[in-house]
């Protein structure tokens, strides 16, 4: 939050996921006195409480990216669809307890509201936003639409200059550019997701392609499910990405007529948006296929899911297949569902290819649970678990410390946030 001339700037604001450490703490102002907001990217746990601002009297503009616009549209009512069905679901438990009514963080109503003050940007575009407030965006490579927001503030005829990092891309990722970097700032507030951590850095794109390829050998071989829990946006392009390459290269006979269901209502939304920014956003690989006319997301066998009923088939069809399903921590969506059916049966394989944070069920099966609770019911794990490795969006520590040290001059002071304790206190 930045105050500046009577003005109120907000960066982000986001829902906690995992483990709900931060759940009871309230923001420091008013959410009607906020003027403005700038939004680094769409992911809820950047975008996921603007509905609750709107809810509580935000009336300001939100500056974002066209991407993160069209994107924050689908899932900002998605996570607010998941508010109110958490809060039913828990109100008929509570009436067998005459406990209190639960009441959602937000509704589809706030969330639709809260779209209505979406002001999109172009990337490399500097913007006044108020007197003696500046800002521009700069593409960092974590997700479609992603940005680094440089902040230029003036009051009594001085000017300093605070660079928000957002969420910073690895390099070489499918379908996106590789980050763009800043040079200059007096302040920078950066993430540290991987702090403490390095991707293997022989692992290239052929190899994520191929440990998939061997992964998906192994279960196919087994008569089982490759269940891949993806988050929506994003990751599951991804996949899809590398899944098209297999299938169209014939490089696994067993899954040339091997069905892939993307179950999401919210990834096919998602997928459809990817392909309406593929000149601003997509990477030269990319756009080649664009160029030839080719969907680079899409596939023969694919097969999108959205309706319940078309949900509820997939598990009653007993031909081998693969899944992905959201979400990608697997603590809501239609994945949980997708868990219940197959994480009993050892012939098949959950593979996660991102990120599971503290306190989340996907954190909870790759540190090796070997049973879990779903909807109330207690399922053993007997499928093989696994984690794709070199797949990420997040840079890694040599990643971060390379977007720090592209600034010529050293600035006044680096914020760390946005990691887990042990991390931002190195």
């Amino acid at each position: 939050l930045l105050e500046i001339g009577g003005r109120n700037l907000l960066i982000d604001c986001g829902m906690e996921q995992g483990a709900d450490i931060f759940q009871n703490q309230e923001l420091p102002i008013d959410p009607g006195k906020i003027d403005f907001v700038c939004l680094t990217h769409a992911h809820i746990d950047h975008s996921g409480m603007l509905p609750y601002l709107y809810k509580n009297g935000f009336r300001g503009s939100i500056f974002a990216t066209k991407a993160t616009t069209q994107l924050c549209r689908i899932m900002l009512k998605d996570s607010a669809h998941i508010q109110e069905s958490e809060a039913e679901w828990k109100n008929r438990k509570n009436k067998r307890s005459d406990a209190e009514p639960v009441v959602p963080v937000y509704t589809i109503e706030d969330a639709e509201n809260v779209l209505t003050y979406f002001v999109p940007c172009e990337y490399e575009k500097k913007i006044d936003i108020a007197p003696g407030i500046q800002i521009r965006m700069r593409d960092v490579g974590h997700l479609l639409g992603s940005a680094s927001i440089e902040v230029w503030l003036t009051e009594a005829g001085h000017t300093k200059k605070i660079v928000f990092s957002g969420d910073i891309g690895n390099t070489n990722q499918p379908l996106i550019k590789d980050p763009l970097y800043v040079d200059d700032a007096d302040y920078v507030v950066m993430e540290s997701t991987y702090g403490n951590r390095s991707h293997d850095q022989g692992i290239s794109l052929l190899d994520c392609k191929s440990e998939l390829k061997q992964i998906l050998k192994e279960t196919l071989a087994a008569g089982g499910n490759l269940v891949i829990p993806c988050f929506a946006v994003g990751r599951t392009q991804e996949i899809l990405y590398f899944l098209r390459q297999l299938k169209v290269d014939h490089e696994l006979p067993e899954f040339e007529h091997t069905e892939v269901f993307v179950d999401s209502p919210l990834a096919v939304e998602a997928t459809n948006i990817f392909m309406t920014n593929t000149q601003e956003c997509f990477d030269e690989e990319a756009m080649a296929l664009v160029r030839q006319g080719i969907n680079p997301i899409r596939f023969p066998g694919l097969r999108l899911s959205v309706s319940v009923e078309e949900s509820r088939a997939i598990n009653e069809d007993p031909k081998p297949k693969v899944i992905l399903s959201a979400s990608g921590m697997c603590d809501a969506g239609r994945i949980k569902h997708h868990l219940k059916h197959n994480l009993w049966n050892p012939n098949n394989t959950i593979l996660f290819v991102g990120y599971q944070a503290i306190g989340t069920l996907g954190r909870s099966l790759l540190e090796g649970a070997t049973e879990v609770k779903l909807f109330g019911e207690t399922v053993y794990v007997g499928a093989e678990i696994c984690q794709m490795p070199g797949i990420s969006g997040h840079a890694d520590v040599n990643g971060l410390m390379t977007w720090i040290k592209s600034f010529s001059q050293k600035p006044t002071k680096v914020f760390v946030t946005h990691g887990d304790d042990e991390v931002t206190e190195i």
